[in-house]
């Protein structure tokens, strides 16, 4: 679409936040666009195809999905959803079923003593190891850098705790940064359009892009929270509070590689396999996910950000490594690379999604506090209770919007008398 010179409300960002946003504003009579950095909207829902396979970059899982809004927009859209067990409520391979029964009983008994100590002082989640959790300890951190970006040592007990899922985890067979790029269809986007400074010095907003300055009544700002702690979008005058919230919420490093596997009918459609259990340093992998012929993996935390900085194909070679001490060196050598992601690399988002620090779990609150009654903010890391995931980033956004529109009849009904 063409640039714009006036709306009612510019939305920062096209991600999940943004779109959310977009979806609740489409139904009003608000003048809205969105103004995404990249050349594509999703964000850190991006399904690229290689091969005719879909493959999801980013998020890949509709969590909590009795209670997932994408689930009914991808009902809404048509778009086929997959409700299989995920690969990480099966048993994998290479972990003795005693074990990985001793590995889930630990697992269990340290997620109890976190929900109790989140009810006391805020402290790093690791404190709450106990000695004979030592066997564990490896894979318990290995399972926070996927599931947090970090290992617990840098996890707020209170944060961790916040985060309420359920049972219920389905995928979109199409892929769910596909889900999204067809739900932002008909929205009105200006694409390659990243948000330099948002002026609020004046009664009216004004937001500097490299297609020129827009004009608006109210801004919803949805970008991560490195961005802003690093001044990617710059407010003027400063919102120091809000860098320093976004500081403390910082984004993990969690990436995924795909690979070519050559017969997927060898194996169980979603087939895990846990290749170690005494190091962080390790990979999580899914053999035929939903039955398509590849191999997903998954790699979190520091291992995640070595790899990264090891550059193109480092997080393939690192999975045909591990793979073949399982599977053999025939069955390393067979996979080929389809695609990976490289999260905290990429200068839109610099990282995976949000934590918060130990002593720092209030943060949440205080980066989706409005500003003037103007500037609302959206995305995961907003989220009290389903902070990184793509439908707490949605509902953030639209809970943004209907803020937005309140003030907008606000400001209507004063001009009226």
């Amino acid at each position: 679409m063409s640039f714009p010179d006036f709306v009612d409300v510019a939305i920062v960002g096209g991600g999940a936040a943004g779109l959310g946003a977009a979806g609740r504003l489409k139904r009003s009579r608000a003048s809205f666009v969105v103004l995404e950095a990249r050349a594509r909207v999703g964000g850190r829902g991006h399904t690229v195809e290689v091969d005719g396979l879909p493959l999801d970059l980013g998020c890949g899982w509709l969590h909590s999905a009795r209670q997932n809004s994408w689930v009914g927009v991808a009902r809404a859209l048509g778009l086929e959803i997959d409700r299989s067990a995920p690969a990480w409520a099966r048993p994998a391979l290479n972990f003795p079923p005693e074990a990985q029964r001793d590995y889930r009983r630990a697992f269990a008994a340290f997620e109890e003593r976190l929900e109790a100590a989140a009810e006391e002082s805020d402290r790093p989640a690791s404190d709450l190891f106990r000695r004979e959790d030592a066997r564990w300890r490896p894979l318990l951190d290995a399972f926070s850098g996927y599931y947090n970006g970090a290992p617990f040592e840098e996890i707020s007990v209170r944060d961790y705790a916040a985060y309420q899922p359920t049972n219920d985890n389905w995928r979109v067979r199409g892929g769910y940064g596909a889900l999204m790029g067809a739900f932002a269809a008909e929205f009105p986007i200006v694409l390659e359009c990243p948000v330099s400074v948002l002026d609020r010095a004046g009664s009216t907003l004004r937001l500097m892009t490299p297609k020129g300055a827009l004009q608006a009544k109210s801004a919803i700002v949805c970008v991560p929270t490195t961005v802003l702690a690093e001044e990617g979008l710059r407010f003027d005058p400063p919102l120091a509070e809000k860098i320093e919230a976004a500081g403390a919420l910082p984004l993990g490093n969690v990436d995924k590689a795909f690979l070519r596997l050559g017969d997927a009918r060898a194996f169980d459609p979603d087939t895990r396999v846990q290749v170690r259990t005494d190091t962080t340093d390790t990979g999580g992998y899914t053999l035929a996910p939903m039955g398509l012929p590849m191999v997903e993996a998954y790699f979190g935390g520091r291992l995640a950000a070595q790899l990264e900085a090891e550059g193109s194909g480092a997080f393939a070679a690192f999975a045909r490594e591990e793979l073949a001490s399982v599977l053999g060196s025939k069955f390393g050598a067979s996979l080929q690379l389809l695609a990976e992601s490289r999260w905290s690399a990429d200068p839109f988002s610099r990282g995976a999604y949000s934590h918060a620090r130990p002593g720092f779990a209030n943060r949440r609150a205080v980066l989706s506090e409005p500003i003037e009654d103007r500037i609302f903010f959206g995305g995961e890391a907003c989220s009290p209770h389903a902070f990184s995931t793509a439908h707490g980033a949605y509902d953030t956004g639209v809970e943004a919007a209907e803020a937005v529109l309140r003030t907008l009849r606000g400001e209507a009904a004063r001009e009226a008398i």
